[in-house]
């Protein structure tokens, strides 16, 4: 191994110095219940309430007091929020007889799946189609919109080719209709501007380990006056909406990382933009290769490509012996003999589909890294087609 390049932050970040120094404290004394009244719980509740403001200044939600109902909500991850956003929103509405969810056929499969679980319960759900970029826009929503419908869910960036939706003109229609607005953020949170209240959404879903902070901990944002069933029964945690002993060095970690993701946006987008531009750039050059995903409207750590005659799974084990961590849609990644319902809903052929490469980026990432994938990537194509029998088919076609 030459050298180690991990560029698949898009699938988990590497927790940092600064939010594990954060969260130790509360691994080792500050073990306190946040619900008990002595002086230990009211410390590790104060801890829960600073993470809970630093959440909500990154979003944009105004601070919570005693007085504010809470509108962010900690949970296990971005799965559990979507879960918790759709299902108690469709539940909700249903009340008011509204029965239609609307999202697209590409979203992450919490969302796809919940809703695949709320049509066996009588729901109807519209799946708009993407283009060619992976985009929608705010017109085929409003076009879909029907009276009888009770939520919008649409991601605000996609975790595979990095479209970023244009969810401020989303957010406007639902709203101007009276529809609830739900965008799974796991992948834009730290990458792009987001304000709540600005952006009309009314539900929010993100993670943090995609931030640099530990895996099993998330949020959910609600807007003041949506009162979503209990997630989980048992005790007054979250204000009675989700039972359970508060994880506090998580949240602690959440907190610090979300902080530090969204302090400076557009300086850190500048710099994974002059990475992934430049790794586009010559990754476009090799015969044969399909940049999945819009060239622009795209997040700013995020190449994904397609090279014809190439499986995906030896592709990445070729990079992984190199020293090179990167993912990929096919059914290495997914369990299954089926490529990507992302690369599928752009329109690629099984095939192509199939030989597909994500490479995604932090901060932790440089030009060397950039520099080594681009000494090695080129031949390990090379190699892997020599030895298929479907890139002798391609080229002789």
């Amino acid at each position: 191994m030459k050298q180690f390049v991990y560029a698949d932050n898009a699938a988990t970040t590497k927790i940092s110095p600064a939010v594990l120094d954060a969260m130790m404290p509360w691994l080792t004394d500050g073990y306190g219940n946040a619900s008990s009244i002595y002086q230990k719980g009211r410390e590790a509740r104060l801890a829960m309430e600073k993470a809970r403001h630093q959440v909500e200044k990154a979003l944009g939600v105004p601070l919570s007091r005693p007085d504010y109902p809470v509108e962010v909500y900690f949970t296990s991850g971005g799965s559990e929020a979507d879960n918790w956003a759709i299902k108690g929103a469709a539940h909700l509405m249903a009340k008011q007889g509204k029965k239609h969810i609307i999202t697209t056929v590409f979203e992450h499969h919490a969302v796809l799946h919940t809703c695949a679980a709320l049509e066996k319960e009588g729901f109807e759900v519209t799946y708009l189609p993407v283009s060619d970029r992976g985009l929608i826009t705010a017109e085929q929503v409003q076009a879909a919109l029907r009276e009888d419908t009770a939520l919008v869910s649409v991601m605000y960036a996609n975790n595979e080719i990095g479209t970023v939706q244009p969810i401020p003109q989303i957010g406007a229609v639902c709203k101007k209709h009276g529809v609830l607005f739900h965008t799974d953020a796991v992948q834009a949170v730290g990458n792009v501007p987001i304000h709540v209240v600005e952006q009309n959404i009314d539900l929010l879903s993100l993670s943090g380990h995609k931030i640099h902070a530990q895996k099993g901990i998330g949020a959910l944002y609600c807007r003041k006056g949506i009162r979503l069933p209990n997630l989980i029964d048992g005790g007054a945690q979250e204000r009675g909406h989700r039972a359970g002993t508060e994880n506090i060095a998580a949240i602690v970690g959440l907190g610090v990382a979300i902080e530090a993701a969204c302090t400076d946006i557009p300086g850190r987008a500048a710099r994974l933009c002059a990475l992934r531009d430049r790794l586009i750039a010559e990754i476009s050059q090799i015969d044969r290769v399909h940049l999945n995903g819009d060239p622009v409207h795209r997040l700013p750590g995020n190449v994904n490509f397609s090279f014809e005659g190439v499986e995906g799974e030896a592709l990445l084990l070729s990079l992984d012996a190199l020293g090179i961590c990167a993912s990929s849609g096919s059914a290495c990644t997914s369990g299954s003999l089926d490529p990507s319902h992302v690369l599928l809903g752009i329109g690629l052929p099984h095939e192509v589909a199939h030989g597909s490469l994500r490479l995604t980026f932090s901060d932790d990432n440089t030009m060397e890294d950039v520099d080594y994938i681009l000494e090695v990537l080129p031949g390990v194509i090379s190699r892997l087609r020599a030895m298929s029998p479907l890139w002798e088919r391609i080229t002789k076609a």
